[in-house]
């Protein structure tokens, strides 16, 4: 039983260096890449308009379940950046959940 234990912690152990591993790999192989995805709007469940930067141009695309289509090209200087956008939120679970439940109307 002891052997199984420690057989089973070895392979969780390797599983997470592999995966790590892995994903840094990727992650590296995508740095030096010359496409942007500057901003994506929900236009239905499967569609997106994206606003793409490849190089130095900018472009909007349709993005659909089986097929991306070319909208227009979009000068860089008309697009309007806001610091609302990008960011992340580093609220903890439990502050996100109770800002849902003051929301939350009482019955």
């Amino acid at each position: 039983m002891l052997t199984l234990l420690v057989v089973f912690i070895f392979v969780l152990a390797l599983t997470y260096f592999a995966t790590r591993w892995a994903g840094n790999l990727q992650k590296n192989k995508m740095a030096g890449s010359n496409i942007q995805i500057l901003e994506t709007m929900r236009v239905s469940n499967t569609k997106y308009i994206q606003i793409v930067k490849i190089g130095k141009k900018c472009i909007a695309i349709a993005v659909c379940k089986d097929t991306i289509t070319y909208l227009c090209e979009v000068n860089e200087e008309d697009l309007m950046y806001s610091s609302e956008h990008g960011t992340i939120n580093t609220e903890g679970f439990k502050a996100i959940l109770d800002k849902f439940k003051k929301d939350k109307p009482d019955n």
